[in-house]
């Protein structure tokens, strides 16, 4: 007999606005936030789409970051774990890889340092001899300001640095290590569709990703290497913790369709589907995760 149970109603699957106020130390810090980001320990099961693949994904000692790896882990891939400097969270994220039977390596450091860009590439090579799925997520959001004058040379020279330039480098040292049927995902935003005045500089750099994402998809097909984006909308993420205050943490998401943030555990579907060979014909595209806000 089919099961004619209903599915959960998708406005009501994670914590909604309003919210407590959260710490605004830098960087953002999973464990201090409440409540916890949900990134699919207790939930997520894998199908051995990426068996024995080796995925590096940056900015995954958190957030979107660390779901992904659950996943991937779960999917049957080994993950180098690159991040900033939050050692906590990233152990956590070695944790549930390990404990989801697969390999897990840690590579701290600033990806706004191009030499660094170069490690963590040979890091993960090192362990794991190859590079089959690269994921950049890692992303600089700076406080949330009032007005445009705010946001000053520093922070916009950094927060390119760590959010486009750092994947022309990081691609660029990954490529001789990639071969065809590997899969490049970049990590975009609806930032780069309906950009905040008061995270410009962010949204700014969202909407190069995107260019860059089609551009270089049209050269890597050619040897086999695809490459896509996802473009989250508003996600409960240790950026949000660093970025907002008051009313802006308070309510955060309640003007999405779904009247609340994503959880990081419902991005990494679309991660996974981009990264296995379910997505082998789609190349150069930007999928949106947004709750329903249009990415227009």
């Amino acid at each position: 007999m089919q099961n004619t149970e209903p599915t959960e109603d998708p406005k009501h699957a994670g914590a909604k606005p309003p919210f407590p106020g959260q710490s605004q130390d830098r960087p953002g810090i999973e464990a201090e936030m409440r409540p916890r980001p949900d990134y699919g320990e207790s939930s997520y099961k894998g199908l051995d789409r990426l068996k024995d693949r080796v995925a590096l994904i940056t900015g995954a000692d958190s957030g979107i970051g660390r779901a992904v790896a659950l996943a991937f882990a779960r999917e049957g891939a080994d993950v180098a774990i690159s991040y900033l400097c939050e050692h906590e969270d990233a152990t956590e994220t070695a944790r549930v890889v390990k404990e989801a039977g697969r390999e897990a390596i840690t590579i701290p450091g600033d990806l706004a340092d191009e030499a660094h860009c170069r490690r963590v590439v040979e890091e993960a090579v090192r362990r794991f001899g190859r590079i089959d799925v690269l994921v950049n997520n890692a992303a600089e959001q700076g406080e949330a300001v009032e007005r445009f004058e705010e946001i000053d040379a520093a922070r916009v020279e950094r927060t390119f640095r760590v959010n486009i330039m750092a994947m022309f480098h990081v691609v660029r040292h990954a490529l001789p290590h990639m071969r065809a049927g590997s899969s490049i995902i970049n990590v975009a935003s609806i930032q780069a569709y309906q950009p905040s005045p008061s995270i410009l500089d962010y949204a700014s750099t969202k909407g190069a990703i995107v260019t860059f994402s089609k551009g270089l998809a049209q050269d890597l097909i050619k040897r086999g290497i695809r490459v896509n984006t996802v473009a989250p909308g508003p996600v409960w993420t240790p950026l949000i913790q660093q970025s907002f205050s008051g009313e802006k943490v308070s309510t955060f998401g309640k003007d999405s369709p779904m009247q609340r943030p994503a959880q990081p555990v419902e991005l990494a579907p679309a991660f996974v589907f981009l990264a296995s060979n379910d997505a082998s014909y789609i190349n150069g595209e930007v999928l949106g995760v947004t709750g329903g806000k249009p990415l227009s």
